[in-house]
């Protein structure tokens, strides 16, 4: 069985203050988004996008990610820890960002964005879909070298299952390398392929939210579930896969409305 690697949370110290791989993996998606966001918009000149549109709609995205993710966090997983803690709300560097509700907050700063630039919700939903999941791909390995958000025990035979010292000797799944490859590196394939070629609107947009809900639903069976306020509802589904369940639901309407 593999072991892992305990990294050090702090990849660099500059006198008092660390940087830590997990804000480094926010940095990376963020210029990944910008790279990827000026490849998009070369390949595809008649959606009309430029450089500096592609740095506002960061900086719109990063706002929401950042607040929503935060929000997420404390009313889907851990409202009573703080209710009773209400200061650490504002430790985001200490972690905790919800997906979903860095979700919720992207789709707020999309919608501001598209409101000022004069593009439809989906116009902008269809040019940001592409360029996600990149980012949450250096996400989950921040979410790795932190040694956080482990997986479920594994089979100790599996040739990759992996022991976290610091929860216990279980082997375990790696769950946040399958969340990088699947919901990350694969979805970023399938999206990056097929917004190479013009679609109806709306349909790209309904490819992502119905591949990461699915992926993301998928990959949970492998992951430790954590407790949220949808713990304990019927089938034993995690809090992540009942807010997947819309996710998938919206996609596949998407992409049958545009369809028809």
């Amino acid at each position: 069985m593999l072991v892992h690697p305990q990294f050090d949370p702090v990849a660099l110290h500059l006198g008092p203050v660390g940087i830590h791989w997990y804000g480094l993996m926010y940095v990376a998606a963020f210029v990944c988004f910008v790279i990827l966001g000026r490849m998009h918009a070369t390949r595809r000149p008649e959606l009309g996008w430029d450089k500096a549109q592609i740095d506002d709609l960061l900086f719109y995205g990063v706002l929401g990610v950042i607040v929503g993710g935060r929000m997420g966090e404390v009313l889907f997983y851990q409202p009573a820890y703080f209710l009773a803690n209400p200061l650490e709300i504002f430790a985001v560097w200490k972690g905790g960002m919800s997906f979903h509700g860095g979700f919720l907050g992207v789709l707020v700063a999309l919608g501001w964005f598209a409101r000022k630039t004069g593009r439809s919700f989906l116009q902008v939903g269809d040019f940001v879909a592409p360029l996600v999941p990149l980012g949450l791909m250096f996400g989950r390995i921040g979410n790795f070298i932190n040694g956080e958000l482990w997986g479920r025990p594994a089979d100790p035979g599996l040739p990759w299952a992996m022991i976290y010292p610091h929860v216990d000797e279980l082997a375990r799944h790696p769950s946040q390398l399958y969340q990088a490859a699947g919901e990350g590196f694969l979805l970023f394939l399938i999206l990056w392929s097929y917004s190479a070629l013009p679609h109806a609107v709306g349909r790209v947009s309904g490819l992502f939210l119905a591949g990461y809900g699915l992926l993301r639903f998928l990959a949970e069976f492998f992951r430790n579930p954590d407790p949220g306020i949808f713990s304990g509802l019927p089938l034993e589904l995690s809090t992540a896969q009942w807010l997947c369940v819309p996710m998938i639901a919206a996609g596949v309407w998407l992409l049958s409305k545009s369809t028809r």
